[in-house]
């Protein structure tokens, strides 16, 4: 009988599971965790620093891990739920990097990316109603460079300008959250080495670096579920307000204020995320190299955001 895969970031160390979860090891199902038991912290930490993405269930307890993984989903957003802020961030962070993985991964399917867009709105509002989940979003190291985890990461940085901007209205806010979140859509399709840091790329590895905005933009381009607002930050999430950036080299009066605002943020986090710095170091490179290219209160408040 054929498994089905769930993804890891969706799982808990703290919670007894009532599913069996396999794991496969040359083409064989090994049983893993047995329904009753839990994934205990070193246990699930194990499978993350191995980038094990994905783990199987049998199709009759597919029900049984939805009603687990909404169980959790649930608790995160309840502010009475008497879970502390960092638990709660976990989870929620967790479940938007699966949102953003299974579009990647299924682009053309309309579901996936509502349940992306969905998701989207409930992290907006949980972020603008939690000072601290901001914060606890920072203690959450993306140990494996990952795409979808900096995809997060950037989709928080962003709302947390939006609020320092007071901008309010929260379809804005949702479709820039979105598409901060897929902004890397494009890397999917390309040959980049993440393991290496941007600043270490050869010529040619930095010209195959910097076709990922138009290959993104150009894969969604004909997927009519995709709002037009994700797609241009997929496109133009590399330009710069100066015209330094990539693949147009646009200036500000040609970029939507959504998209200066995931620029600055993806600036920002690459550091942290693919140069291996600390939020302190990117917030001082932010303000040596990026100064010009990214409006300057920007920057500013991005920095004040990192500090905690």
């Amino acid at each position: 009988m054929s498994h089905l895969p769930i993804r890891v970031n969706t799982l808990r160390g703290d919670q007894k599971i009532d599913f069996d979860v396999y794991i496969k090891i040359a083409d064989k199902m090994i049983l893993y965790v047995r329904k009753g038991d839990s994934f205990e912290g070193p246990r699930l930490a194990r499978l993350k620093e191995k980038k094990l993405k994905k783990m199987f269930i049998m199709p009759e307890e597919e029900s049984l891990y939805r009603s687990y993984v909404q169980r959790n989903i649930s608790m995160a957003y309840d502010d009475k739920s008497g879970k502390d802020i960092q638990t709660r961030t976990e989870i929620i962070h967790g479940q938007q990097q699966s949102n953003v993985d299974e579009v990647f991964e299924n682009p053309e399917t309309v579901e996936a990316y509502q349940t992306a867009k969905d998701g989207a709105s409930k992290y907006v509002q949980f972020l603008m109603n939690n000072d601290a989940a901001l914060h606890s979003v920072f203690n959450l190291e993306n140990t494996d460079r990952s795409l979808s985890h900096h995809g997060v990461n950037v989709a928080t940085l962003s709302i947390g300008l939006a609020k320092r901007l007071k901008i309010e209205d929260p379809k804005v806010i949702q479709m820039m959250s979105l598409g901060a979140l897929l902004h890397d859509f494009g890397h999917q399709e390309s040959s980049w080495d993440r393991s290496k840091p941007i600043s270490q790329l050869t010529p040619e590895e930095l010209e195959i670096y910097k076709q990922h905005p138009d290959l993104g933009s150009a894969r969604v381009q004909d997927k009519k579920h995709f709002d037009q607002m994700v797609i241009n930050i997929i496109a133009q999430h590399e330009e710069c307000i100066d015209g330094s950036g990539f693949p147009r080299g646009l200036k500000e009066n040609e970029m939507d204020s959504s998209v200066i605002i995931v620029s600055t943020s993806n600036a920002f986090d690459r550091y942290v995320a693919f140069e291996g710095l600390t939020r302190a170091e990117a917030g001082k490179r932010m303000m040596l190299e990026r100064v010009g290219r990214h409006p300057l209160n920007q920057i500013k408040f991005l920095i004040e955001l990192s500090k905690g």
